[in-house]
């Protein structure tokens, strides 16, 4: 039994089921996804999440269990430059792995920058093949699995920050920036997210930046399809309210229309506090870890305005990182503060550059993101301050794309805010990433893919090791899976998951 159907749900379930684990997995909302949920308005799709995806390998993965192809469901595409990323004051850095144009890059704003680029890169290689080839799909359940990753997080100096160590190697402030905003794509602050993460620049240089035509809720419907296709049953629009539990041992769900089903192990997709504190709150253990990890850092919420508008732009790249004034200040008022900021940074995702079908002819489609606090900490009226805040937005955007008229433009819109996080998905204080990525946070640090008292309930996702992020969550299934398959499948039969 998988509670949720995410990516890291999905991804699961497909292991389990391609083991021969007859697997159902139950999902609260009315479609799968999760976070990668899609609207649909006007003629317009609107994904709702993740539209960043790399190491595409990992999802391959899912298929070749079974002896299939992925493209026989989903198209990928390579997305040029990866992202755009722009300045106030009108610099322009396109960001992308071929090395002739990303040396070009660098060499506008700082030629000298260009050999500590080659060193950097190097140690990207390095913490990307300690951090995501060796260890990120490895379930960390004891210290003694961290003790002896230990050495080689002290050789690349695990505790200092991604910020910190860019700006080790080049001097140029943007390009720091440049190299060092990856970590907000799994909800980490690059002033505080461990080195480790350094590794995204590496994993994107190797593995490419890609976009599913359609959006990425057609790489949902395709893991849907193969999970599906070899006998596994998904069951929508139901929530859980009860992990079940006897003896020490879980022993089946409960759903809100009063559905129940018996289970040899039950994996949670869902929000970590939720599934400890509410789903489990009939179990000592539910509650002893709910508030403990009601007490941990959380990553920050999002705010997002989706918007259709007429006419296109192909002069605009699919991905655009729209910088603020500030960077190491902003990020400190996100992270940190309990006011909404006066500025902001933005991603502008505009899909249709990519898949015209995303849009309605002579149309484009877009959604602006801005990282905010979350629940906890932002304590303002978003039904008061949302609106002005999605007009702010959309202004930002009209000035820095040099579309003076875009909200006359726009066919529809509407915004996406921390309380919504909090509904939809059981969220807890609304954060878009699970507990925010620092080092005391990280592997054997963070929940595990097992729990450590009952001994058949598990965790995949975002809350769990690896961490957020596409190739975090599918990497959080596949270590999940190994463990379960280990309890579950003994020759010649398997169990029920």
């Amino acid at each position: 039994m998988v509670i949720g159907a995410g990516f890291g749900g999905l991804a699961l379930a497909i292991r389990l089921q391609s083991a021969g684990v007859q697997t159902t997995v139950v999902e609260a909302r009315d479609r799968p996804g999760g976070r990668a949920y899609v609207w649909e308005c006007e003629g317009f799709t609107f994904d709702a999440g993740p539209t960043v995806v790399t190491d595409p390998d990992c999802l391959k993965e899912l298929w070749a269990l079974t002896g299939r192809e992925m493209a026989e469901d989903v198209e990928l595409v390579p997305v040029a430059p990866f992202y755009r990323l722009t300045w106030p004051d009108g610099t322009v850095f396109d960001y992308s792995n071929d090395d002739a144009q990303l040396t070009a890059e660098i060499t506008k704003l700082n030629p000298a920058d260009v050999a500590g680029y080659r060193r950097f890169l190097d140690y990207s290689a390095g913490v990307y093949r300690e951090g995501y080839v060796k260890l990120g799909a490895v379930p960390f359940l004891d210290f003694g699995s961290m003790l002896k990753a230990a050495p080689a997080l002290a050789h690349y100096q695990a505790w200092r920050s991604v910020y910190s160590v860019v700006s080790s190697f080049v001097q140029n402030e943007k390009l720091r920036e440049a190299l060092s905003f990856h970590t907000l794509l799994v909800g980490g602050n690059p002033m505080t997210t461990s080195a480790i993460y350094a590794l995204i620049h590496k994993l994107e240089r190797d593995g490419g930046v890609w976009f599913a035509l359609g959006g990425t809720n057609r790489l949902i419907a395709a893991m849907e399809r193969q999970f599906e296709r070899i006998g596994g049953t998904l069951r929508l629009g139901d929530p859980v309210t009860q992990i079940e539990t006897a003896d020490g041992r879980v022993t089946g769900v409960r759903t809100a229309s009063g559905w129940r089903m018996d289970a040899d192990a039950v994996a949670s997709n869902a929000d970590i506090v939720h599934s400890y504190r509410d789903l489990l709150a009939g179990s000592a253990r539910g509650q002893r870890e709910g508030r403990r990890l009601e007490k941990k850092r959380f990553s920050p919420s999002l705010f997002l305005v989706h918007f259709g508008v007429r006419g296109t732009f192909p002069e605009l790249p699919h991905h655009m990182i729209l910088f603020g004034p500030r960077y190491r200040g902003l990020l400190d008022e996100i992270y940190r503060g309990d006011a909404l900021p006066d500025d902001f940074s933005l991603y502008l995702h505009h899909p249709s550059a990519t898949d015209p079908g995303m849009a309605p002819a002579g149309h484009s489609t877009f959604y602006a993101l801005a990282p905010v606090g979350h629940l906890g900490r932002l304590k303002i009226d978003w039904d008061v301050e949302g609106p002005r805040l999605a007009d702010r937005i959309l202004d930002e955007v009209a000035r820095r794309i040099g579309v003076p008229d875009l909200k006359d433009r726009i066919v529809t819109r509407f915004h996406y805010a921390p309380p919504d996080f909090a509904r939809d998905l059981n969220a807890h204080l609304g954060s878009a990433f699970s507990l925010e990525p620092v080092l005391t946070q990280s592997a054997w640090f963070r929940t595990h893919n097992r729990d450590d008292v009952i001994p058949n309930l598990y965790f995949v996702g975002a809350g769990t090791h690896p961490g957020a992020g596409i190739p975090g969550v599918v990497g959080s299934a596949k270590a999940t899976a190994g463990l379960m398959l280990e309890a579950l499948c003994s020759p010649p039969a398997c169990g029920r998951g």
